[in-house]
């Protein structure tokens, strides 16, 4: 069953799923009902970039990242930058490329731990939350669907 959830994640999210070791981690859980099909992560080619960058800088191994990029190219939603307008800047370069795939991609959250996303994210038509809020709302639509 799947939401209407149309989700960009941000490094962080990521990063914090490839570095834990608790199962219960809800950067892991949030990756599992992706995989479930429960919501749509959209991506775009800045952000896959991103994504690699920092996981070798902190030295994932090559071959969890290529797992992980190739799911998320398989299963994610290619989101093609047209649109290069943002009604606010975040302080953060980087943020950007998020920023984009989001309003592109018309995305229904950006999720992440980065307060100056959160701090702008009001200017948006999307959420800007952390994984547990988003986790919790996904749980709330997806048990009105059944």
């Amino acid at each position: 069953m799947k939401s209407f959830f149309s989700v960009v994640p941000d490094t962080n999210i990521v990063l914090a799923s490839q570095k834990s070791t608790s199962e219960s981690s809800p950067n892991r859980e949030f990756f599992d009902h992706w995989r479930n099909d429960e919501f749509e992560i959209l991506y775009s080619d800045d952000m896959l970039l991103e994504y690699i960058e920092k996981m070798k800088e902190l030295n994932i191994p090559e071959e969890t990242i290529t797992k992980l990029i190739r799911s998320i190219l398989e299963l994610g939603r290619h989101i093609s930058i047209v649109f290069y307008h943002l009604p606010l800047y975040p302080p953060d370069p980087d943020d950007i490329a998020f920023l984009l795939c989001a309003e592109n991609g018309k995305a229904t959250h950006i999720v992440s731990y980065d307060l100056h996303l959160k701090e702008i994210g009001y200017f948006y038509s999307f959420k800007v939350c952390e994984t547990l809020e988003f986790l919790a709302k996904l749980r709330e639509e997806l048990s009105e669907k059944k």
